[in-house]
C-alpha cells in the first residue's frame, strides 16, 4: 500500500508516493523529497515558528523558530516551553532563545533584531 503526499521541503511541492512496506519513494524531483517521504512515515518532524515575550523593545513579541526540525510529537511541549520565555532587549537575529529544546539537539533562535 502507498501513502500519497506533497513534499514540503522546497517550493516545488512534488506529489510523491511512499510504499509503506519498502519505503520506496517515487515522484520526487530531488533527493530531499526521498528523505522527506521516508521520514514522514517513520518519524515525522516539523520546524516550529512562534513568538515569545520581549521586554524593553518597541514590540512586545519576538519571532522565533527552531533551527532544525523536531519530532512532531513534541510540538505542543515545545510551545509550552516557549510560553515560559521572556527576552530582554537587545536581541539579535540568530541569538539562541532555548538551547537544546526538549533534549532534541535543536535550538530555538530569534529571527529578528529587536
Amino acid at each position: 500500500m502507498k501513502k500519497e503526499m506533497i513534499c514540503i521541503v522546497c517550493p516545488v511541492g512534488c506529489h510523491i508516493s511512499v510504499d509503506r512496506d519498502t519505503l520506496e519513494v517515487t515522484g520526487n524531483t530531488c533527493p530531499r523529497g526521498e528523505k522527506y517521504g521516508k521520514e514522514e512515515l517513520t518519524n515525522p518532524k516539523r520546524v516550529i515558528t512562534s513568538t515569545v515575550c520581549i521586554e524593553g523593545a518597541e514590540d512586545r513579541r519576538c519571532p522565533v523558530k527552531t533551527n532544525d526540525s523536531i519530532p512532531k510529537g513534541l510540538n505542543f511541549a515545545c510551545m509550552e516551553e516557549l510560553k515560559k520565555v521572556i527576552l530582554h532587549s537587545p536581541v539579535k537575529r540568530g541569538d539562541i532563545v532555548i538551547a537544546n529544546v526538549l533534549d532534541t539537539g535543536v535550538d530555538v533562535v530569534a529571527t529578528k533584531d529587536m
